[in-house]
Parts: C-alpha cells; structure tokens; sequence
C-alpha cells in the first residue's frame, strides 16, 4: 500500500486542475518546438494532455532514440529558461491556411478542416507556434524545469488509422512541484513492482503463448484454481439471491446481433464473420464469435410463453466473449480477446426494477466487502443525447435513466454523472475501483435496457392475461473475470488474502525423515479443504522459507522431530509472522474458520 510519506502528496489529474492542464498542455507545446529545432524535418501533428501528463505525434524519417529524449528534454529548458510569453492569436480560416503552407505542415492542414471557428493560434514568443483551443499558461518561465520528464517512446498512426502514415508518440509529464513528480515517479516505480504480467509469471498464474496469439490468456494450475475461487464465490452468492444459471454457445448467427444491434453498431470490434461459400459471405449469412451475452440469454427467456408469476427471471452465466482488440491496446490481462464476463440478465415487470436493481447493487457491494475493495465511486454512465450510436426511443433512455438515479439516491451514494459513456442500447451505473496507486478501474456494472427487449419482442402474460414487455438489467458484479484478476493482482501485489490464495499453506520438513508425517498431514488438510502442498525440493529450511515468502503463501507449516512428538505444526504466516507449535488439529479448525471468514490465520 502506499506509505505514509506518499499519502501527504496529492497527485490531482490533469482533469482536475485547470493550472495542471494549462502547465501540461504548455509543456506539451514546448517539446515540439525543442523536437523541430533539434530536428528540423520532424513534423508535428497532434499533442494533447492527459490525465498524468501530455504527449505530442511527430512525423519524422528517423527513430527518435532514448538519447534523443534527454536531448530533447535539455532543450526544453532552455525555452522554459527565455521566459517566452505564451500569445494567443484568432485568425480566419484562410489566413490560418496560408500560415501553414508557409511553413510547409500538410498535418496541420488536416487539423484545421476539422476545427470550428474561432481558430485559435498560441505563439511562444514569436518563435514557434501551433494550431491549439488551449489553455495555457501565460509564460513559459511559470514551468518548473525541475518538474517536468520525458518518459518513453511509443508508435502511433495518424488519426489512429493503420492505413495511415505511423508517427512517433513521445509521453511526457509535468507537475506544479519537484516533490509531486518525485511522488509520480515513486508510484511509477512500485506499479512495476506490482505488474500483473510480471507477477502473474512469477506466481505461475497465467501465460501468452505467440502461437497461440495476442490477447488470449492460459491459465496455469494455480492460476486456474484462482479463477475457480472467484466463480465458485459468485456463484454460491447467486444461488441465494435466486439466480439460474445457464451456459450458451461461443458463437451464434450473424442476423442474431443484427436483431440485438451488435452487428450493426459493434461490428468493427468483433472478429470477422466465418461463411460457407462467397454467396453466404455477400448476403452475411456466416456466423461470428460472440461480443455479448445477452442475446443468448434473450433466446433462452424467448423459449417459452413467460407469465407475471415467473418474473423476475433472473440468467446467469460465465460466459467467454470475443472483442477483436487492436493489438496496440492489448495491456496483459486487463484489455485481452478473449475474456469471460460474469453475466447475468435479469428480466423483470416495471413494478419490480427498482427493488431489482438495489438488489443488483447490494450484490455488488457485497463482493466488493469480501474482496477488500473499499475506494470506488458510482458513475452514471448516460446517453450523449447529441450522438447517433444509440438505439431506441427518448422516452425508453428517460425511463432507464431514471430508474438508475433513483437506485442511487435510494442508497445516498455519491455518483458523477457521464453522458456519452452508457452502453449503445441502454444507461449503466458503472463502478469505478481506485487501487493503491490511485490509477482508476471499472468494475462492476448494473444496466437498465427497454431497448433490447423491445428488438426482440419479448413478452410476459400479465394479470388480465394481456401480453407485456419486460425490461432487461443486465449486470456483471466482476465485469471481466480477466481484469478483475489483473486489478487483484495488482492491488494485492500478489500477496492474496488466504481464501483466494492459490496455494494457502505449505508445509515445510525440516528433513526428508520427517517427510511421512509432512504428508499425512497436508491429506488431512486437503480433505477438509485446505489448498496445501508439500515443499519437496529437499533444500534446507532457510531456503524453503524464502521459497515459500518468494512464492507468498499465506501460511508455512514447519515439520521436524518437536512437531511430530507433540502431533503439532510450527507456524509461520504472512500476516502475523511467528506463531509458533501449534496442534495440528487446532490449525485445520483455525484455517478453515479464517477461510470461512475472508479473515487470515
């Protein structure tokens, strides 16, 4: 966790700070314009804040190199050093036109067809200038040169298109204080240390294999209980709040997802579609992997005439999904290909979705508790009233809308609202997870949808025997099982509390003599239950100790001559140390009931 120094220094977004995005998006201007004086042929084209720091794409014959960022990082002292003043011009389109060809920039060409007016130049000083909305500062001098780092280099295409021309991203970042880019790079450091891709080797959880391809995961043994554990949870917890659970196909007809809208808004983020013959493939007849789960689950309520006394149904299932991701955006097990979503899609009358959806929540909640999540805020993640990419009437989105903020308001929590983030078919109370690194993560998310069920045509026999649409919640308590994996790994920095440790003890002999009781022992924890295992690497007992403090099992059994003659077992654990001889049978109940529990030995 971070330490109590750390604690003492805030580190506010870009988008939190109207001084840091001035401070960022001036710093982003002045590396451009060292980049263009140290390399006159770059050509510069977009250099936007971000929520840590900026960047800036640059056009240029040859591959900028480390050397060159350290370079380039010397030269945007000096700029910073002249005190230019940072000048805000307006000028017509045409007059902007024929700056930028006499300067010889197409990209910025390209830009200024996309700008409304005003169009905005900043000058600093009058020796470099650029196409910007801003803000900025007023003076380069109010830059701290002590608080400011160039970071890596990265590829990007031009507009984000593959077939376009491939530029080279430089990543920067920029504080208000020495002290705050000490704190980022502090935080930087430790988010390396507890890498999930770094760890998950490690631990021996989880693999990539190149034949396999990018973006799809293997699960070891023990990264396979993990999983296990996970599921095993969830679902025990769904039993009782009245769940079924079912399992569906991995891939379906196309004109399924035209029904659903998928296909139609969601095509260029699925895998391409598989046909028989060319003629299947023109009509779009083939089938595809699936992105969703829910139409699946939709044909299953459709599979018989419903009644009011059978609502709410409540489908749950984990189900694979297939997202064809770019493989730029691919990022370990937190953004894969592949990845199994804790589904489920409640069907309810309108009397009953908001007693319903707070049931939803306080199932959310719940697996929050149990897997020590305590730092998220709600989001509501509505419509952009403005965009195309959703379906369904204004009345259907209001309705849904609605029904997610009384939810929160019922429960008084505190919620932002974002317009433009709801899922193309319906509104979604989002929960974003802060880790110990304050970097954000979605988790959980609740859905309220009158929209598919209106596609679909779905019905329920009501009291007076009328024929009714139901509406859908679709919800997901983990979202990805890969993610959220990726995010407890992380969180935890490997080291799981012991309900969810793959191995939870290991039992140590302190020789091979000892070895008959060692195993009569780790069977009598496995038959009740206990993930233990039986170290038999024949080391000596400092090595076998570090192995097992390498590999973080939450408790160590020690076994020598002592501990067989009282029928006890040394203990040593993660969380509390030395615990000393402890009987075996005082060990089994005690573990069990921590187990039990979500607690530690």
């Amino acid at each position: 966790m971070v330490n109590s120094t750390s604690e003492q220094i805030k580190l506010p977004k870009t988008s939190e700070s109207e001084k840091l995005k001035k401070i960022r998006h001036t710093t982003s201007h002045i590396m451009a314009m060292a980049v263009q004086k140290l390399f006159p042929k770059a050509q510069v084209t977009i250099g936007p804040w971000t929520e840590n720091g900026f960047y800036y794409d640059f056009d240029h014959p040859e591959a900028f190199t480390e050397k060159d960022l350290k370079a380039i990082k010397k030269e945007m002292i000096k700029i910073i050093n002249q005190k230019l003043p940072v000048i805000r011009e307006e000028v017509s389109r045409e007059e902007a036109e024929t700056r930028i060809k006499a300067i010889n920039e197409p990209y910025k060409l390209e830009i200024l067809d996309s700008i409304h007016e005003p169009i905005s130049l900043y000058y600093l000083g009058d020796k470099w200038w650029d196409l910007c909305a801003g803000p900025h500062l007023e003076n380069t001098n109010e830059i701290n040169p002590k608080a400011i780092e160039l970071e890596t280099l990265a590829g990007a295409y031009w507009r984000g298109d593959s077939n376009k021309q491939q530029l080279q991203r430089i990543y920067g970042t920029a504080w208000e204080t020495p002290e705050q880019l000490a704190e980022y790079k502090r935080r930087k450091e430790e988010a390396l240390k507890r890498d999930h891709r770094k760890l998950g080797k490690e631990l021996g959880l989880f693999i990539f294999a190149d034949q396999v391809g990018p973006g799809l995961p293997l699960w070891t043994p023990k990264g396979t209980i993990l999983r296990s554990i996970l599921e095993d949870f969830l679902k025990k917890e769904q039993v009782k709040r009245g769940y079924l659970q079912v399992v569906t196909p991995h891939i379906a007809r196309v004109d399924l997802f035209k029904t659903s809208g998928h296909w139609q808004k969601y095509k260029e983020d699925m895998f391409p579609m598989m046909a028989e013959d060319e003629e299947s493939a023109s009509l779009e007849r083939g089938f595809v992997l699936k992105p969703m789960n829910c139409p699946f689950h939709i044909q299953i309520y459709k599979s018989d005439l419903r009644s009011y006394r059978d609502l709410p149904m409540r489908l749950a299932e984990f189900g694979t999904v297939y997202r064809y991701e770019q493989s730029g955006e691919l990022g370990g097990l937190t953004r894969v290909r592949g990845f199994t979503v804790d589904d489920s899609h409640l069907f309810v009358r309108p009397d009953q979705l908001d007693d319903e959806f707070l049931s939803v929540v306080d199932l959310i909640l719940s697996v929050f508790k149990s897997l020590q999540l305590k730092n998220f805020k709600a989001r509501l993640s509505f419509r952009d009233p403005e965009s195309d990419k959703y379906i369904g009437s204004d009345e259907a989105w209001e309705k849904a809308e609605g029904a997610i903020r009384r939810a929160v308001q019922t429960l008084e929590m505190e919620y932002f609202e974002a317009p433009g983030e709801a899922a193309f078919y319906g509104p979604k109370l989002d929960f974003i997870f802060q880790d110990a690194l304050e970097r954000e993560w979605q988790l959980g998310t609740v859905q309220v949808d009158y929209n598919l069920p209106e596609r679909f045509d779905l019905e329920y026999v009501d009291t007076d025997s009328s024929r009714q649409r139901p509406i859908m919640i679709h919800r997901a308590p983990f979202g990805s099982v890969e993610r959220l994996i990726g995010i407890l790994i992380e969180e935890y920095a490997g080291d799981f509390p012991l309900w969810l440790a793959p191995v939870q003890v290991r039992l140590l002999a302190v020789s091979n003599d000892f070895l008959p009781y060692t195993h009569e022992v780790c069977a009598k924890m496995q038959a009740v239950g206990i993930r233990a295992e039986v170290d038999l690497s024949g080391e000596r007992l400092g090595k076998l100790i570090r192995n097992a403090e390498k590999d973080k099992i939450p408790v160590m059994a020690i076994v020598g001559a002592n501990e067989i003659e009282a029928n006890s077992l040394s203990i040593r654990t993660r969380a509390s140390g030395e615990l000393g001889a402890i009987p075996v049978t005082e060990v089994l109940d005690k573990i069990t009931k921590a187990i039990a529990s979500f607690g530690n030995f």
